[in-house]
């Protein structure tokens, strides 16, 4: 797990027994509830997230990258960067609902 002011980034085994939108309902429920203990009530995620999938073969590369978050940020903002992989993908996307 790793991150800046704006985003995290969290790398997990996803389970058969569980869906990707109950572990993001439980990060940010748990992670608010610890976070306003540390005195910052104001603290609110946005409304939505995003996944994407890794084989075994790139989990080295992606922990090397989480673990870079600061000094990458420093290069491209988060916006860029997310665009960039969209359309990298060919992910079809509407600016309007990307950022709350």
């Amino acid at each position: 797990m790793g991150g800046v002011e704006d985003h995290v980034h969290i790398l997990f085994g996803l389970s058969r027994t569980i869906s990707l939108a109950q572990v993001a309902e439980k990060v940010k429920t748990s992670s608010s509830k610890w976070l306003k203990t540390k005195g910052l009530p104001e603290f609110a995620w946005q409304s939505g997230y995003a996944a994407l999938s890794v084989d075994v073969q790139g989990v080295l590369g992606v922990r090397e990258y989480i673990r870079g978050q600061e000094a990458h940020h420093r290069r491209m903002s988060f916006q860029e960067e997310y665009r960039s992989l969209l359309m990298e993908h060919g992910i079809e996307f509407d600016e309007r609902y990307m950022w709350d």
